[in-house]
């Protein structure tokens, strides 16, 4: 660390940042002094003396509250970074008291969560019993934010045809099929494969927005000059499958997940012929080499060592 940005280390205090979030939430010093069980006047010279300390204004005050600067939303952004991480620290040593032996965090989309990693993660967790695992649903483009900004360790996702943040190296996980689901009763379902396009006629079940599912199947229909019907969007797959099995419309699912989600009712799948079906799930980290150790024996075990890819 240069000199100068350990004196700039040194003029920052944690209690300051932790003020200057409180009152950027709370939109008022008095009322972040309240939450804080703090003097309002003792926030005010906080907030002086980190202004001071940064050398530039970070609040506006007004009658109603203040109001930040561009310079204070950058602090904010940096703050709430600094404190989660401490947040961590602090959680991450109660564990090790308690005889845990690793910690990883990690972000994943419903894909992967749904057909491969229930049993990837319990074989790993019957062998690793001391490292825990905090698992988060999230979609593909979310999942890579996270692990751009360090909220994730490891993350699992589609990348689709757009690409993903630069910096972040990915590794192969899994390979799935996307089919086209349906009723048994409908139309369709005695096809023994299907171009999507086919199926642009029907009501469509879609999963929720940004979805890579849901992103793909708009620019197939854009592609080919028509719009997507779709009626009603969920937020898991079983619920997919039980608004299909009703009744109201056709959705895409990969084939493996269809096969663990039969039992809800009288579907039928039919597999899709478009290149863009066939998709790959991959495993995404800022740096592989300089994971900690706990989420490097996750990452061995979910995909043994493979020359890794720059994004």
């Amino acid at each position: 660390m240069k000199n100068s940005e350990r004196s700039f280390a040194r003029r920052l205090d944690l209690t300051s940042l932790q003020l200057f979030v409180a009152v950027c939430e709370q939109g008022s010093i008095g009322r972040a002094a309240q939450q804080e069980f703090i003097a309002a006047s003792a926030v005010s010279k906080r907030l002086s003396d980190l202004e001071a300390a940064v050398g530039t204004t970070l609040l506006q005050r007004h009658s109603r509250g203040v109001a930040l600067t561009a310079a204070g939303e950058s602090l904010l952004h940096h703050a709430r970074s600094v404190l989660f991480g401490l947040e961590r620290i602090q959680g991450e040593l109660a564990e090790y008291a308690h005889g845990v032996r690793g910690h990883v965090r990690m972000h994943a989309n419903i894909s992967a969560i749904v057909q491969f990693l229930p049993e990837d993660l319990g074989a790993f967790a019957r062998v690793h019993s001391q490292i825990k695992i905090d698992l988060q649903e999230h979609l593909s483009p979310a999942v890579l934010q996270a692990v751009q900004e360090g909220a994730a360790d490891l993350g699992v996702c589609h990348l689709g045809s757009s690409g993903s943040p630069a910096g972040l190296q990915s590794r192969p996980y899994r390979s799935d099929h996307l089919v086209l689901v349906m009723p048994r009763s409908h139309a369709l379902s005695a096809r023994a494969a299907i171009d999507f396009e086919e199926a642009l006629d029907c009501d469509i079940v879609g999963l929720q927005a940004g979805s890579s599912v849901g992103l793909a199947m708009q620019q197939a229909a854009a592609r080919a000059g028509r719009t997507l019907r779709q009626r009603i969007q969920v937020t898991s797959l079983d619920a997919m499958c039980r608004m299909v099995a009703n009744g109201l419309g056709v959705g895409l699912l990969p084939s493996r997940a269809f096969g663990l989600l039969q039992g809800l009712g009288p579907l039928a799948a039919v597999p899709l012929t478009n290149a863009w079906a066939q998709r790959e799930l991959r495993l995404v980290a800022r740096d592989f080499a300089a994971l900690p150790a706990s989420a490097r024996l996750l990452l061995e075990h979910l995909a043994p060592t493979r020359p890794a890819t720059r994004l």
